[in-house]
């Protein structure tokens, strides 16, 4: 049975999550229903359109401009083990994959689900912590709040093999953080 993702839609040419053209994959679902979030319609769990992850990846390759993903919400992670699926198969094919999410990267990593930490391993980058709207700074790069940051996954993870308890590594690459 294919993996399906139930998602509040899609943009197929965003420069606005992440540089570059990038494919948007909007999850339908949040519980932490942070005050003055961008997407408070992407909430509600289980009402979206229902995607499969085939479905998707034949239509991110349709636009031969789009050099990354990047998963929003709604809250991928509460849709852990489908996202973790469509991340592989996006990494296989090339494409950089980043992904925001309520969830800390701490929290991921000590209390995650499985699927969660799954999702985690694929991607490239993660933009990580709620929004809070006192924190808020409309002149963040790819960020809503100053407590949200940009993860280099793939250097994070090298670094809590070592050191469980490691902070996470934050993007350097100018064209994530300016």
């Amino acid at each position: 049975m294919p993996l399906v993702l139930n998602l509040a839609g899609t943009v197929g040419d965003s420069i606005v999550d992440g540089p570059g053209i990038r494919f948007t994959v909007f999850a339908q679902g949040c519980s932490f229903d942070c005050p003055g979030c961008h997407n408070p319609q992407t909430h509600e769990f289980g009402i979206g359109e229902d995607v499969s992850v085939d479905d998707l990846v034949t239509r991110i390759r349709a636009n031969p401009l789009v050099s990354g993903v990047t998963f929003s919400g709604g809250d991928p992670f509460f849709q852990a083990e489908a996202f973790a699926a469509l991340a592989a198969r996006l990494k296989e094919l090339g494409y950089e994959v980043a992904s925001y999410t309520g969830f800390t990267w701490e929290a991921l990593l000590s209390s995650g689900a499985l699927a969660q930490r799954e999702l985690l391993s694929q991607l490239d980058i993660l933009v990580d912590g709620p929004f809070v709207l006192a924190l808020r700074n409309l002149n963040l790069r790819f960020r809503g709040s100053e407590n949200q940051r940009i993860i280099d996954v793939l250097k994070s993870l090298e670094r809590s093999r070592n050191d469980p308890l490691a902070a996470p590594v934050l993007c350097t690459a100018k064209r994530w953080v300016g």
